[in-house]
């Protein structure tokens, strides 16, 4: 089986996807045994990555002297990708003064994981490997944490008092601009206010603009504000202007009122006692913070995984090696190849590590009547797997036991899921989100059934993944991934979300495991972000998630 668990990295080059976020990473060891029973050890740690099959160094902390006990102030910044699995290994050196190289006999010991697994965890204390893959006394703790990026948005509300009048027979009708002045000088408008007609004290609305677009994330980026008195034939009068800062603009969080002059230069060269054209007054500042899939990860969020594999006629007697159920030997079949491809990457976010696996489409022991969502290990009470590994087992096990019949139903296997994350809905918290990763050879028979699933699913915590094996028409397969268009319920119900992702296994018959792993799940940490943002449900802080549940290591 080891060829489909090949290192994800293969597939790097081929879809080169935004990347989701960055994360810093920092790392403290402790009890590092000193080789030599006069000197401590000067360690240093250096942290690998996989690409190609090959451990490439990416970067190394510095060298602290004497220390068995590191905490390392050097902040390692990874690139995150969900739908990637990308390797680490961190290896503990011991540099002594004498020569600053790196050999052999001064590595210490190493550990391997995954980036997913340290954020899903959040704080990774392992067990340092030492040659010959002995457990040492040493133990590595690597700490992941966001790299905020500027993804919150600010509510902002201003008013005016005071402006100067422009007209003869009313009063101005100012409206409001603020730009923002980039590092080349050049200006970018941000935000410009409704006009309010015959009023030199006006209130504009209170408008939202994410804190990139007001400032680049930088608090004291200059901000050019200008106030203008609106003109029906688009020649507006200048009033008067001011800079601002969001700096200055975060003052008025505290209920506080920030006020700036609005100066008309001209005016200030040509009047003596020129003092200005009017005062701009923010009322309120309001930061409104963007939640990220990472928060809800970091914050205890698991991803629940189930699987659902197709067990009807049309895909061949698994004894005939035409069969898209054979089993070979050497080789895995598509199903399986699938099935790894995804599993791998959701078990990194699901600490128990258990995945139920159901079938539909069979006539199943012992009375042989067709079932649309069996327990592949035929337990009803507990269809759960050990690891992906224990799906692949089940699923090995179960095929020479079962008839393969019809019709492809996905509904039933839909909607069960569906009461899971309803149960999980009701707690109203980021705990658990579910993925169903469904593995079908064909055009579904109950597509209006379905349909109507899928929009009941598109108001819980749940993501469908259909993945289509062999060679069939899948036209009718597009439509459920609303990419194109709205998916509706036979009754004319919209979708609230986009929660299905179809694609062919055909397309990626000649590419790595990951491309395919890539491609399904690239829109599943939006689909998350989407779901509790929509909710309001705020991702738990990582301190109450500790205490409300322990990771066993």
């Amino acid at each position: 089986m080891s060829d489909i668990y090949e290192s994800a990295a293969n597939s790097l080059g081929l879809f080169n996807s935004p990347c989701l976020t960055k994360v810093e990473l920092r790392v403290t060891c402790k009890g590092i045994s000193d080789r030599d029973a006069l000197n401590k050890p000067d360690p240093c740690v250096v942290i690998k990555m996989q690409s190609h099959g090959q451990w490439l160094e990416v970067d190394r902390t510095e060298v602290i002297r004497s220390c068995i006990n590191p905490t390392f102030s050097k902040v390692f910044t990874l690139d995150f990708y969900f739908e990637e699995v990308q390797r680490l290994r961190f290896e503990l050196y011991d540099i002594s003064s004498s020569h600053n190289g790196m050999r052999e006999a001064d590595c210490l010991g190493a550990v391997e994981c995954t980036l997913g697994q340290i954020i899903s965890q959040r704080k990774f204390t392992k067990a340092l490997l030492r040659q010959g893959n002995t457990v040492g006394k040493s133990s590595i703790t690597i700490t992941a944490e966001e790299l905020t990026g500027n993804n919150d948005y600010v509510e902002l509300s201003f008013s005016a008092r005071k402006l100067d009048d422009k007209d003869f027979f009313s009063k101005s009708d100012p409206f409001l601009e603020i730009y923002r002045v980039n590092d080349d000088g050049t200006q970018q408008l941000v935000h410009r206010t409704e006009t309010v007609m015959n009023n030199l004290n006006p209130m504009w609305k209170t408008f939202k603009t994410s804190l990139n677009s007001l400032c680049s994330g930088d608090h004291e980026r200059v901000l050019k504000c200008t106030v203008w008195d609106w003109d029906s034939n688009g020649k507006h009068d200048f009033i008067g202007e001011f800079q601002a800062t969001f700096k200055e603009m975060r003052l008025a969080m505290d209920g506080k009122q920030v006020q700036w002059e609005c100066i008309n230069p001209k005016y200030k060269v040509k009047k003596k006692n020129y003092k200005n054209s009017g005062i701009v007054i923010l009322n309120q500042c309001k930061i409104i913070k963007m939640h990220s899939f990472l928060d809800y990860i970091m914050g205890g969020c698991q991803i629940q995984f189930t699987v659902a594999i197709d067990f009807t006629a049309s895909n061949g007697d698994p004894k005939n090696s035409c069969s898209l159920h054979y089993i070979h030997p050497y080789q895995p079949n598509e199903y399986l190849k699938a099935l790894v491809a995804v599993g791998e990457i959701c078990q990194d976010y699901d600490s128990d590590k258990m995945f139920p696996a159901f079938g539909f489409g069979a006539r199943i022991p012992p009375d042989f009547k067709v079932s649309h969502d069996f327990a592949v290990n035929f337990n009803e009470d507990n269809p759960e797997c050990a690891g992906i590994q224990g799906v692949v087992e089940a699923y090995q096990n179960c095929l020479p036991k079962i008839q393969l019949y019809g019709p492809t139903n996905i509904a039933p296997i839909i909607q069960k899921v569906a009461n899971f994350a309803s149960e999980e809905m009701h707690t109203k918290e980021a705990m658990q989100y579910f993925i169903l990763l469904i593995l079908t050879d064909g055009v579904i028979t109950d597509m209006a059934d379905t349909r109507e699933a899928i929009v009941h699913a598109s108001h819980l915590p749940m993501s469908v993944i259909i993945v289509g094996v062999g060679s069939a028409d899948f036209t009718d397969m597009e439509m459920l991934d609303g990419d194109d268009g709205i998916l509706r319920s036979p009754k004319g119900e919209p979708v609230l979300r986009d929660i299905v992702q179809f694609v062919p296994f055909r397309n990626f018959k000649h590419a790595s495991p990951a491309a395919l792993a890539k491609s399904v799940l690239a829109e599943v940490p939006n689909q998350v972000v989407d779901y509790y943002n929509s909710k309001g449900i705020k991702p738990k802080c990582p301190s109450e998630y500790e205490s409300s549940r322990t990771f066993g290591h």
